[in-house]
C-alpha cells in the first residue's frame, strides 16, 4: 500500500486502495462516451519477438473503452510488418500500424526533411512523434496514453490507472505522468532516475538555489517513466526531443505550456520491470552513458532559456558537487536495499555515479560547443503550417499500407 503524502508542486495520486481493474474500467468505459480514448505504442519490431509483447496484446485485447489505437512500428522490413499486422490486427479495438520504413511514410518524412521540419535522428522522439500527428490528424481520441513495449510485468491496470487521470469528465488535468517502484528479481533498478537524475536536481539546488523549474522536476517520482498520459490539445503545441532526453524534454515543455495545476502523477504499478540497457562504459553512444548525457543536455537546455548561465567552471561544479551527493544517495539506497532484502552491489552503483559524473563534463561541453543545435522537433502545429496538407497525406499513407499489406 502506498503512501498519500503530496510531495513537490504537482499532485500525486496514489495507489491506497489496491482497487479493482473491472471497476476503473467500467468508469472508463462510462467515461469514453463523452471523452474518446487512445493509446499510443512506439514499438520496435524486435519487441514483437520477446515475452513483453504477446502479453501486452493479450492484455489489449481485453480492455473495453479505447477508441483508438495506434502503433509506431520501427526497424522492421516489409515482411517483419506483414507479420506486425498479423498481430495487432487480432485486436478489437480501431488499430492503426505506422510502418516507419515503409516506402509512403519515407516520402511524407522527406517533404519534413525539405522543408527542415523532420526529426534530425532515429528513435522513440521521433517515433511517439509521427503517432500523434497520426493522432491530431485523424481526430478518433480526445485523450491519450503512451506506454512502452518492452514491459515485461504487464497488467492492463497499468493503463486504465494512466488514463483515469485524463479521462475524469470532473477532473481539469490535462497531462499525466505515470510512476512506479522499479524493484525486480530482488534488486532495485532505475539506475538512471536513482543515481544521475534525482542526484543532479539536489546538485543543481545546491549550486543555483531553489529554481521553480528544479523543484518541479524533482516533485516527480519517477521523471523517467515512459508512461504518461494528455489530452489531445497538448500534442498540437508539443515540441519533443527527438534523443534520450524525450521524457524530461516532454516534463519541461508541459510547465512551459500549463499550470502545475493541470499536471499529475500517479501510481500505475505494484511492480514494474522491462528490458535494461547495459551501462555501456566504454561506448558514450549507446545505453546508459549515452541516456545520461541526452537527458543532462535537456535539463541543461532549459535551466538556459530560464535565464541561467554556463561556462566550463559552472560544469566542474556541477560534477564535483553531483558525485558527492551521487554517493550519499547509495548509502541511502543500500540501507533501503537491506531492510527490504534486496541485493544492491555497491561497486556496480559507484561505477554507475563514476560514469554519469564524466558524462555530466560531455554533456555540459556539448552544450557549450553547440549554441545553435536544434533540440526540439517542430511541433504538429508548425508543420500544418508550412505543409497544410501534410497531416492528410500522413492518414491517407498509413491507411494505404494496412489495406495493401493485410
Amino acid at each position: 500500500m502506498g503512501d498519500f503524502y503530496q510531495n513537490g508542486i504537482v499532485t500525486t495520486l496514489h495507489n491506497l486502495a489496491q482497487r479493482g481493474t473491472d471497476a476503473l474500467e467500467s468508469e472508463l468505459l462510462r467515461f469514453s462516451k463523452e471523452k474518446r480514448l487512445g493509446l499510443i505504442l512506439p514499438c520496435l519490431y524486435s519487441e514483437l519477438e520477446t515475452e513483453s509483447m504477446p502479453k501486452i496484446v493479450k492484455e489489449l485485447s481485453h480492455v473495453p473503452y479505447l477508441d483508438q489505437l495506434i502503433i509506431g512500428l520501427d526497424c522492421a522490413t516489409l515482411e517483419e510488418y506483414k507479420k506486425a499486422l498479423l498481430v495487432f490486427n487480432q485486436l478489437p479495438q480501431n488499430v492503426k500500424v505506422l510502418w516507419h520504413d515503409g516506402p509512403r511514410l519515407r516520402a511524407v518524412d522527406q517533404k519534413l526533411r525539405d522543408a527542415k521540419l523532420s526529426p534530425d535522428q532515429m528513435g522513440k522522439g521521433r517515433n511517439v512523434w509521427f503517432c500523434m500527428g497520426y493522432a491530431l490528424g485523424s481526430n478518433q481520441a480526445d485523450a491519450l496514453a503512451i506506454h512502452d513495449c518492452d514491459i515485461v510485468t504487464y497488467d492492463r491496470s497499468l493503463l486504465a490507472r494512466l488514463l483515469y487521470p485524463v479521462a475524469h469528465p470532473q477532473f481539469n488535468y490535462e497531462f499525466c505522468k505515470g510512476y512506479y517502484a522499479r524493484v525486480a528479481n530482488g534488486k532495485m533498478n532505475g539506475r538512471v532516475t536513482r543515481l544521475l537524475v534525482t542526484p543532479l536536481l539536489q546538485t543543481l539546488k545546491r549550486i543555483f538555489g531553489s529554481l521553480e523549474y528544479l523543484d518541479y522536476l524533482d516533485s516527480f517520482r519517477y521523471p523517467l517513466a515512459g508512461e504518461m498520459s494528455f489530452s489531445r490539445d497538448v500534442i498540437k503545441d508539443l515540441r519533443i526531443p527527438s534523443d534520450w532526453g524525450l521524457e524530461i524534454g516532454i516534463l519541461s515543455e508541459m510547465t512551459r505550456n500549463y499550470s502545475n495545476n493541470r499536471l499529475c502523477q500517479v501510481d500505475i504499478a505494484d511492480t514494474y520491470d522491462h528490458k535494461h540497457q547495459d551501462l555501456s562504459q566504454d561506448d558514450e553512444s549507446t545505453g546508459l552513458s549515452r541516456m545520461s548525457i541526452d537527458i543532462s543536455k535537456a535539463i541543461f537546455r532549459k535551466l538556459a532559456t530560464n535565464g541561467i548561465v554556463f561556462n566550463q567552471e559552472t560544469f566542474r561544479t556541477i560534477k564535483a558537487t553531483y558525485y558527492r551527493v551521487a554517493l550519499d544517495f547509495v548509502d541511502h539506497y543500500k540501507s533501503d536495499s537491506a531492510i527490504n532484502g534486496l541485493d544492491l552491489d555497491l561497486h556496480r552503483e559507484e561505477k554507475a555515479v563514476e560514469l554519469f559524473a564524466l558524462n555530466l563534463m560531455k554533456a555540459g561541453t556539448h552544450f557549450l560547443e553547440n549554441p545553435t543545435e536544434r533540440p526540439f522537433i517542430p511541433s504538429w502545429n508548425r508543420v500544418s503550417s508550412a505543409l497544410p496538407g501534410l497531416m492528410d497525406e500522413l492518414l491517407v499513407s498509413v491507411d494505404a499500407d494496412m489495406k495493401e499489406f493485410s
